[in-house]
């Protein structure tokens, strides 16, 4: 009897980013079994791939390592990676869960020494630094990652590299056999934070991303600078590795705009001064120009803002870009927006173009497997009870916002497990 209701005071939490581990922390805390469901291989979701986060501009490693240690500790915690939620059934209080895991190939034996990969030279992307540089077959997704544990890429398995990774491997970590695995919980509720995903920048044909070199992302700049990233955090041209000296910031691109995202993402323009300062501290001097419709830095940001619209070398044009051209003479890239203050054209030629992309849904293209209501962005606007949504998945949010977010998500979702 005792087993059954500890089962059934379960929760679930479909997402291991900042809004998943902060809702499955406290939710355990507050003595409440909880079961984690992250689609990669490792928890932390998208803060892990920034270089710094607000408000005090911290590295990933100083607020995810506090959550991690928080998770190692306590037992009423189970995390399930490259796993999602296949069916879900039931009622406030009582649902059943299926879950779909799939195979990592490498088994809890793992001590991520590395062994696995020495003989391994076939590449893939890496999803980490989103795709601007390549990683072995047989990887730790970072340096950071939870659990720490190597993944082996499917599109080996089978060649006679698997079986060198697993014939290096002196604690049978490797496991070539395994197959997708399902699982089925029962748990009281279910806490949707499934997070978001970079705004697909190559939609805007006018902004030239994936078709001139050296535009890139907002996101994408997070991992340039970044120690760990493509460049080891030298904020180069991603295309031929070539100082820059002049940057461009676009700001809203794709966003309030009817064509592709018509709301605001909340976090792009402070996203955007920050990484100016990435580029003014360690390119002294670089100019960036930052092109934008409005700049949203409420309350205490105001002061950033300031800062960082003082400096020389910074200049801020109140415009809607109109495109983004290579000049092939000079190798830079055109930049040409209207200026509303002055009436007139502006253009800047710059080395570096980053888009501010904003923030879609997880849930506009992926939908939850359960009965709740989206608006026409794909944010989950209408809960059932015993299903909450946290952090992203419910409207954009900055990191300390979907914090608060979670707890209350917590909250909720512990109620669920009471009031039966």
């Amino acid at each position: 009897m005792a087993d059954e209701k500890a089962l059934t005071e379960s929760i679930l939490v479909v997402g291991g980013g900042i809004s998943g581990l902060t809702t499955a922390v406290e939710a355990a805390e507050a003595g409440r079994d909880v079961f984690i469901v992250e689609k990669r291989p490792y928890l932390g979701g998208r803060v892990a791939q920034l270089n710094q986060y607000f408000p005090k501009l911290c590295p990933p490693s100083c607020g995810l390592e506090i959550n991690f240690r928080r998770i190692r500790q306590n037992p009423r915690i189970k995390t399930f990676t490259m796993a999602e939620v296949e069916n879900i059934s039931g009622e406030d209080g009582n649902f059943d869960v299926t879950i779909k895991i799939n195979p990592r190939f490498v088994n809890e034996n793992c001590t991520a020494c590395g062994d696995c990969a020495a003989g391994v030279t076939t590449e893939i992307p890496n999803e980490y630094n989103y795709d601007m540089d390549k990683i072995k077959a047989v990887y730790l997704p970072h340096d950071m990652a939870y659990p720490m544990r190597y993944v082996i890429a499917p599109e080996i398995i089978g060649t006679e590299e698997a079986t060198k990774a697993k014939e290096a491997c002196q604690y049978e970590a490797v496991d070539l056999e395994m197959q997708p695995e399902s699982v089925t919980l029962k748990v009281a509720s279910v806490v949707w934070a499934t997070g978001w995903n970079p705004y697909d920048a190559s939609k805007i044909e006018n902004l030239g991303f994936g078709t001139v070199p050296n535009v890139i992302t907002n996101v994408m700049m997070e991992r340039l600078a970044a120690f760990d990233g493509p460049t080891d955090g030298k904020i180069v041209r991603p295309a031929d590795g070539k100082p820059v000296e002049s940057v461009a910031f676009v700001q809203c691109a794709g966003s309030r705009d009817e064509n592709y995202m018509p709301f605001c993402s909340h976090i792009c323009c402070l996203a955007s001064l920050k990484q100016t300062t990435y580029v003014r501290e360690q390119l002294p001097d670089a100019k960036v120009t930052i092109f934008y419709i409005d700049i949203r830095a409420l309350g205490k940001y105001e002061e950033f803002y300031t800062k960082v619209a003082a400096d020389e070398n910074v200049t801020l044009i109140k415009g809607k870009v109109a495109k983004v051209e290579a000049d092939p003479a000079s190798g830079q890239i055109v930049v040409e927006a209207e200026d509303i203050y002055s009436g007139s054209k502006s253009q800047a030629k710059v080395d570096l173009v980053v888009l501010a992309t904003g923030m879609e849904p997880s849930t506009a293209t992926a939908r939850v497997p359960t009965d709740v209501s989206y608006d026409e962005s794909g944010f989950v606007v209408s809960e059932k009870p015993g299903m909450y949504a946290a952090g992203c998945t419910k409207r954009p949010l900055d990191v300390a916002t979907s914090n608060r977010d979670a707890t209350a998500a917590a909250l909720k979702a512990i109620q669920s497990t009471v009031r039966r």
